[in-house]
């Protein structure tokens, strides 16, 4: 066996393949005559490895896709040898044969051409991101029909399943936004200012909805008090409520006591911002009922930042400590400052993400008995 790794045929084509790999190839970003690194053996190994490194020469030969120049070694005991001292690739095609990349090759030169004939503006494109074009290369003449589609109709205002474009149905775009994000960024007219893919490139979003159940009967729209709305609608509504009360559980929710002039809203988790227009909500009693852990105490957080002056609901010290023997661990705690927690609430929420009280304790909303949320609705004024 040789006794160093010299480099084989393989490790050529490894390296060859890299620069593939990295797009740098097949966008033509590589000077030829291409050098490859090459290890050998020394003049020690020659001696002392003579049958090896005759075979690992011939290995070398077999090879025709690249050229081997040479050096002499003059060896007392062997006398003169050749052993190859450089390894050049000398042109592209070589070079992707050398791979067997000719086809992936060709097929992607036809689709940038085709490409830049309808939307130029797309090289720089080509050139940084060949591989992200080439896998897609099946698709391509369709993903060139949406992205023409949006340049001659900017800010539509229609829903996605409007769009009326030959040979493309809704769940082709879907299946591949972030792709097609990258490109109607260079091409479309987008507002950079929006990440949501349809607000972004000037389709119709489904409307965020906001559910809610109204606490008091006397109060009902209709007969109706459990609802489900579109945001702006929400904030249009101006409820005859004195408290509303926000707890991230459905069923939470759902079974929320009856109490006098109020309502409760569920189900939001961190899409807090569809209440940031509600602006009749700064008038009233505003509760947040999440779980006892980081979180929780995040998302309480992030909702003072529309509401500074909103209540916690059950998220306490005697809560959690009263209820020990149902928590649970919390996967992966939140650890930044949290500065509009009360110190009160700031206390426990640094007694949990430094494992003060255990690792990783979590109590969920849900694990709290009924009867602990109806003394605390109680022990509110006029609840």
């Amino acid at each position: 066996m040789k006794p160093t790794p010299w480099t084989t045929p393989a490790d050529l084509r490894r390296q060859v393949q890299r620069h593939w790999d990295s797009g740098r190839l097949l966008a033509a970003g590589i000077a030829f005559p291409l050098e490859l690194r090459l290890k050998g053996p020394d003049t020690r190994a020659l001696s002392e490895h003579f049958d090896e490194v005759r075979h690992w020469i011939r290995e070398l030969e077999r090879e025709s896709r690249y050229a081997i120049e040479w050096r002499e070694i003059n060896h007392r005991l062997l006398g003169r040898n050749q052993v190859p001292a450089r390894i050049v690739v000398p042109g592209e095609r070589e070079a992707l044969e050398l791979i067997g990349k000719t086809e992936d090759a060709a097929r992607f030169r036809s689709l940038a051409a085709s490409t830049l004939e309808k939307l130029p503006e797309l090289g720089a494109w080509l050139a940084r991101r060949p591989l992200a074009a080439l896998e897609n290369a099946a698709d391509w003449e369709r993903v060139m029909a949406v992205l023409v589609w949006f340049r001659q109709n900017p800010r539509s205002g229609l829903y996605l399943r409007q769009l009326d474009i030959a040979g493309v149905d809704t769940k082709f775009i879907e299946t591949r936004k972030p792709l097609l994000a990258e490109l109607l960024d260079i091409v479309a007219d987008p507002d950079l200012a929006q990440r949501n893919f349809e607000s972004r490139y000037g389709l119709l979003s489904k409307p965020s909805q906001i559910r809610f159940r109204i606490l008091d009967q006397r109060l009902a729209i209709q007969g109706l008090t459990d609802l489900a709305v579109p945001a702006r609608e929400f904030a249009a509504l101006d409820l005859p409520v004195e408290r509303v009360f926000i707890t991230e559980n459905e069923i939470n929710g759902l079974a929320f006591p009856a109490v006098p002039s109020s309502l409760v809203i569920f189900g939001l988790g961190y899409g807090l911002d569809r209440l940031a227009e509600v602006r009749w909500l700064h008038d009233r009693a505003l509760h947040y009922w999440g779980d006892i852990d980081t979180y929780g105490f995040h998302i309480l957080d992030r909702l003072r930042v529309l509401f500074p002056d909103a209540q916690s609901l059950l998220m306490d010290r005697e809560t959690l400590l009263a209820h020990a023997p149902l928590w649970v661990r919390e996967s992966n705690p939140y650890d930044a400052e949290l500065p509009r927690l009360t110190a009160a609430e700031g206390a426990l929420y640094d007694n949990l993400r430094h494992n003060c009280l255990g690792e990783r304790v979590r109590l969920e909303q849900e694990r709290i008995p009924y009867g602990w949320l109806e003394r605390a609705l109680r022990s509110q004024a006029g609840c």
